[in-house]
Parts: C-alpha cells; sequence; structure tokens
C-alpha cells in the first residue's frame, strides 16, 4: 500500500506539491588553500510537499541550536543531513518558480525525520537571504 501516495492526494487539496531540484552531497574536494569545497551528485528534480514542522519536530531539533527559516519537507526518494563517517554535508534542495516567493531559494538538509524505503521527511533550513 503506497501511505505516502494516500497521504499526498489529501493534502494537495490545501498545500500543493512545489517542483524541487536535489543536489545530493558526495563530500568534498579540496581547493586552492586546502580549502573544502563541497560536491555534489548529478541534480534530480520531482514534486514535494512543503510544510510547517510540527510540535514532535521540534522537539527532534531542539538543542541543535539551528536557525532561520525551517520547513519540512516531504519527497520521495532519500535525503541526507550531515552524514560524519561519510564525510558528506546535508544535501541541497532547491525551489523555483511558480512556487510561493517564501519557498523560493535553497535549502539545506538539517536532520532526516523520517525515512522509509520510498520517501522521506527532512527538516529543511532556508539559505541566505
Amino acid at each position: 500500500m503506497d501511505l505516502r501516495g494516500l497521504a499526498n492526494g489529501v493534502t494537495t487539496t490545501v498545500n500543493p506539491n512545489q517542483t524541487v531540484t536535489v543536489l545530493r552531497s558526495t563530500g568534498f574536494t579540496t581547493g586552492a588553500g586546502a580549502k573544502q569545497v563541497p560536491s555534489y551528485a548529478a541534480p534530480v528534480s520531482g514534486p514535494a510537499q512543503i510544510q510547517a514542522l510540527d510540535a514532535d519536530d521540534i522537539k527532534q531539533l531542539d538543542g541543535l541550536n539551528i536557525q532561520g527559516t525551517i520547513r519540512a519537507i516531504y519527497l520521495r526518494g532519500t535525503l541526507a543531513g550531515v552524514v560524519r563517517p561519510n564525510q558528506t554535508g546535508g544535501d541541497l534542495v532547491t525551489i523555483a518558480a511558480p512556487a510561493p516567493v517564501a519557498l523560493r531559494g535553497t535549502w539545506l538538509v538539517v536532520k532526516v525525520l523520517e525515512s522509509w524505503p520510498d520517501w522521506t521527511k527532512a527538516a529543511v533550513v532556508k539559505q541566505g537571504a
């Protein structure tokens, strides 16, 4: 049973999916002056559901000292925050027009809140202005 598909069918009546582009972190390369430069796999695009964090999500993030605009993102596939043993940074999610202006921009995955075989719920923080 595709529970994610069923839930998405209901939520999109009040909150439409947004098309996002995901850049999966592959670690880093070393640039000039031995500076670490993040590297990413080829971009992948698809629909995602962007929502506010619920109380349980906020509790999970409590104490991580994360500031800024934070949202929950649901999408088919996997996302990852920082994975220290693999030396990979957080994945990046880009949301462009025609999404609402408040959602447009690049978002950093800071924590995976739920991970299932075919979908992921993650906390993302807006980068830049």
